[in-house]
């Protein structure tokens, strides 16, 4: 088949708007779609019709036709397929069929013509697949941008913390300044050479303040202390800072004023500590001789008309044997789920054997004579996935923002675990709210709180697993644009493996005896979010 055009036009004949697929001029191709009505016959329910150089596959498309210009020599059983997956995209991408709408979207018809026939041959795609083609969506580019908002947001909190380190130092300049003119200008650099230091040493203002308020001293001095330890690696930022300040810094009662800013500054530093507990309330696994730490890594994004946008899933296994006795030891996986393709990939360490087609999942090394490293954790191996498959989706989030009449909106969001062999931890489900708007919580599950600083609703709940493996929020906010309430952002600590990889069985490569092991498994998530 050999497709000249591919056209929507008016019932008289005017092009809306055309794609030519071989060489053909506009004055040519407006003659065509100008005698293309005169050509059509009447009481007939034919969707094609010829003339003496081409051939029209037509069909009409509300107050317009859809029509493909070929050359007689082609089929037209394949013409006429062609035209339908035409017809479908102009429905997909356009609300409805008119001469404003179809204008409209005309970049985005015109390039999904350009997937469907190329030269005037028609590519192997479905409607799916042109789909997908113009989204072109990249994943790799949403991780960067990530990167890049991270790296902004980061360079923000330093230029805040300088900011700050530079209004204390002029605050005590100020109050340097005030108490007197000498001490003031030695404070500043020497600049007032005339002034012998014996007289500067003799007067000693602060040292009535010494001896008048000793317990605001003395409390104030522990509170600085504190406060380094608890920000950790701003300790040594801080001693600098005091040592620019002079020692009378912490035993000056005007010191209260410029001490305010590093207190209240403490939590926002304190924040990022907080996910150093990485396990948060998953209970911990009392190690045997053999340990097995299985760890993984979960990214993924949610549509929130429902189907999986992306989803990678990393992980790997770690053994740790702590006995030289058992360091000649085998691995049994236990048989992946039913559930799970063959799209899951592993990768072995290169000192271990590569697992057996069609037989059971063994870790072992590759030379039995040798053994495992005692003392010490070897990852013996990773897996990874990456795609749209929803078997891996250990939680499904459903949120359904609802406008009414009132100008309010009324918010249903509900989740669901579909991993009923892994244990969700510490689960936050995050939605965020209209700018000045408070929202009137009416039924809940779990615990709920209003985030400031991201002016969104957190919605706690402590564990979720196949007993407690659903729940429900409802809530009304004023507004009534839906878009505001997404991105939903989850967050939790998962006891498991979504993966479905644990071990079976654990035995000595001498004589097979069963070996008493530990495994503890858990899931981190990296991005987890409703769009």
């Amino acid at each position: 088949m050999v497709v000249l055009a591919a056209s929507i036009c008016t019932k008289g004949g005017k092009a809306v708007i055309s794609r030519q697929f071989r060489d053909m001029s506009r004055a040519r191709i407006e003659s065509l779609l100008a005698s293309f009505p005169k050509l059509i016959p009447t009481g007939t329910q034919h969707t094609s019709v010829e003339t003496a150089d081409v051939r029209y596959v037509y069909q009409p498309l509300e107050d317009l036709y859809i029509l493909l210009i070929t050359n007689k020599a082609s089929n037209i059983l394949q013409d006429i397929e062609t035209l339908h997956l035409f017809a479908r995209v102009v429905s997909d991408l356009c609300r409805s069929a008119d001469q404003r709408e179809i204008l409209k979207n005309a970049f985005e018809l015109l390039g999904a013509f350009d997937e469907i026939v190329s030269l005037g041959y028609r590519e192997q795609v479905n409607l799916m697949q042109v789909r997908s083609i113009l989204e072109m969506e990249s994943h790799e580019e949403k991780i960067q941008e990530i990167i890049a908002r991270n790296k902004e947001a980061e360079a923000k909190e330093e230029l805040k913390r300088r900011a700050k380190q530079l209004e204390m130092q002029r605050r005590e300049q100020q109050r340097r300044a005030a108490a007197g003119g000498p001490s003031g200008g030695g404070y500043l650099g020497g600049g007032v050479s005339g002034y012998a230091p014996v007289p500067q040493r003799e007067y000693t203002p602060p040292a009535p303040l010494r001896n008048a308020s000793p317990a605001p001293s003395s409390l104030r001095a522990p509170a600085f202390k504190g406060s380094g330890m608890k920000l950790g690696g701003k300790r040594t930022q801080q001693s600098a800072l005091l040592d620019a300040l002079g020692g009378e810094a912490l035993l000056s009662e005007d010191m209260s004023a410029p001490g305010t800013p590093a207190v209240s500054h403490t939590p926002e530093l304190a924040i990022p500590s907080v996910p150093k507990n990485e396990r948060g309330s998953v209970p911990t696994v009392q190690a045997e001789s053999v340990h097995v730490v299985v760890k993984e890594f979960l990214n993924l994004e949610i549509s929130r008309e429902g189907g999986l946008n992306q989803l990678e899933l990393r992980g790997d296994m770690n053994l740790q044997i702590s006995d030289s006795t058992l360091a000649r030891v085998k691995l049994a996986l236990a048989p992946a789920p039913a559930s799970y393709g063959p799209e899951l990939q592993f990768k072995q360490h290169p000192n271990v054997a590569k697992f057996a087609s069609n037989r059971d999942r063994v870790i072992a090394l590759k030379d039995p004579s040798r053994s495992f490293p005692v003392g010490q954790p070897l990852a013996v191996l990773k897996w990874r996935y990456s795609g749209k498959d929803e078997t891996y989706v250990p939680l499904s989030i459903n949120c359904w923002p609802t406008p009414s009449n009132d100008g309010t909106c009324d918010v249903n969001i509900e989740y669901e675990l579909e991993a009923d062999h892994v244990a969700l931890h510490d689960v936050v489900i995050s939605i965020p709210l209209p700018d000045g708007s408070y929202p009137t919580v009416s039924s809940h599950s779990g615990e709920w709180a209003l985030n400031p600083s991201s002016h969104s609703l957190d919605w706690s709940i402590p564990l979720i697993n196949a007993d407690e493996r659903s729940g429900s929020l409802e809530f009304s906010v004023g507004g009534d644009d839906t878009g505001v309430f997404f991105p939903v952002k989850v967050s939790f600590v998962g006891e498991g493996s979504v993966a479905g990889v644990h071990l079976a069985s654990v035995t000595q490569v001498d004589g097979g005896d069963e070996v008493t092991y530990s495994e503890d498994a858990t899931v981190v998530v990296e991005n987890y979010t409703v769009v």
